[in-house]
């Protein structure tokens, strides 16, 4: 054989073998496991690869960066990121690190969510199957325990009860103590809420709860993305309820029912605008029920324009009448709702008996109510407070609808359970703070004896509405 051609042959293995890549290896100086609160965090993973690499995560609440590299022997520092872990459930992931042939695989860990702390702010829990109280607590134990007589406004009951506001003192369960602390606020003119709760599910996406009762009324309401309950209020009593959450993609979160009890309607739309409450509810005296969301009453609506305009809307009202004078609106304080402001200085027999120019307060107000009902709007009607104007209409609408006279009366007094300025008035701040509109003082016991004035033999307290509104109003 040639030499030239032998010595070839031998040093082609050589030169092969001198090429030859480096095995594909990967050490990892630290961070190999990170265990992390339920918390958003972060950690960095040290290491040199002498090949080309790249790293991914096996979930998608982690992020890894940078997720790619060239072969070097200096060290390369990855950062591991998880996001907040909303479930309450702990939760397991993996970042890999590919060079050539060879892995490393880093684990994550990360806790749930404590559930008393994610849910502490929440209303207490609703579940399918409940049967729950729909009026605040403390106005309900005045309205079961209170039974007033029909044409007697010489005592009240009232200010016996843990109420908005009087000069009692309480402990922290409500009870009446010599002892406790002086409660000025504690919004009792609120009904009760609870939370619909669900398991946390970050991938939902945005959510929407469908709530709707037996009475045909039916609510949809958008949840934040990523949150796992939702509080509801504003429950009309004695009604059978249906709930269901769904994601964006139809699925069904959760779902089912529950059933409400109590005496009234309480509504509460923002902070500003107390004292509000549905008429409806109320048993006539040919035992049949008020209807609710058609009648609302309360204090002024001014700061109601934005988010409790929507829940406004909800509730059915669609109209607004304006009972006060010189800080009454020339619009509506909701975009949309019809409006009435026929400027009326004050309640009582004044109300009643006087005309303006545009003719008799009372007609004006009656015809605007009776107008808008009948286009299914729910009219709300309001003074400053919600006390002696709107108590004056409140006892006229509730009188000719049938209701017991010394029902009125307690519904009357519910005005006492909210907020100081409204139960107590700007004017009596000075000691002793008393609520002053009790049925034996100021508008009831002034408006209810006019009309019993115009009841005949056999005849109820509505038939004394209906005599006045045809004879004096002019309706």
């Amino acid at each position: 054989m040639n030499k030239r051609l032998l010595t070839l042959i031998l040093i082609i293995p050589l030169l092969i073998c001198c090429n030859k890549q480096p095995d594909p290896q990967i050490d990892i100086s630290s961070g190999t496991e990170f265990s992390f609160t339920e918390e958003a965090g972060s950690g960095t993973v040290t290491f040199t690869s002498n090949t080309d690499w790249t790293a991914t995560a096996s979930e998608s609440w982690v992020t890894v960066s940078p997720t790619s590299g060239s072969a070097s022997d200096q060290s390369v520092t990855l950062t591991v990121a998880c996001e907040a872990n909303a479930d309450t459930e702990a939760r397991t992931a993996t970042v890999t690190i590919t060079a050539g042939g060879a892995t490393k695989t880093v684990t994550i860990t990360q806790d749930g969510a404590p559930a008393e702390d994610y849910y502490a702010k929440a209303a207490p829990e609703l579940k399918n199957g409940d049967r729950v109280l729909a009026t605040n607590r403390n106005v309900e134990k005045f309205l079961t325990e209170v039974t007033y007589p029909d044409k007697d406004w010489s005592y009240t009951k009232v200010l016996d009860y843990y109420g908005g506001f009087n000069a009692k003192t309480y402990d922290e369960n409500g009870n009446e103590d010599p002892n406790g602390q002086i409660v000025k606020n504690p919004n009792s003119d609120k009904p009760e809420s609870y939370s619909i709760r669900w398991k946390p599910n970050a991938a939902a996406g945005s959510l929407n709860l469908h709530l709707a009762d037996d009475t045909g009324w039916s609510q949809d309401q958008s949840v934040t993305e990523g949150k796992a309950y939702v509080d509801i209020t504003n429950l009309i009593p004695n009604a059978h309820y249906t709930y269901k959450v769904t994601a964006e993609d139809g699925t069904v979160i959760t779902e089912g029912a529950f059933d409400t009890y109590g005496h009234l309607h309480q509504a509460f739309f923002v902070k500003d605008c107390r004292n509000c409450r549905d008429l409806g509810g109320w048993k006539t005296l040919d035992g049949k029920t008020v209807k609710y969301r058609k009648l609302y009453r309360g204090g002024r609506m001014e700061k109601i324009a934005k988010s409790g305009g929507v829940e406004a809307k909800a509730q059915g009202i669609g109209a607004e009448l304006d009972l006060r004078n010189s800080d009454r609106l020339s619009y509506p304080a909701v975009s949309g709702l019809d409006f009435c402001a026929p400027g009326i200085e004050q309640g009582g027999k004044y109300m009643l008996q006087q005309g303006n120019a545009d003719g008799n307060f009372t007609k004006q107000c009656f015809e605007f109510v009776v107008n808008s009902l009948r286009q299914n709007k729910g009219v709300y009607f309001h003074c400053s407070l919600g006390r002696d104007r709107t108590g004056t209409l409140d006892i006229l609408l509730l009188g000719l609808l049938g209701v017991r006279e010394g029902d009125i009366s307690k519904a009357y007094e519910v005005t006492y359970f909210a907020p100081f300025s409204y139960s107590v008035s700007e004017g009596e701040q000075s000691q002793p703070y008393v609520f002053k509109n009790t049925r034996c003082a100021w508008v009831y016991s002034e408006v209810a004896p006019y009309f019993w004035e115009f009841v005949g033999d056999g005849e109820t307290f509505a038939d004394g509405v209906e005599k006045y509104l045809l004879t004096v109003a002019g309706v």
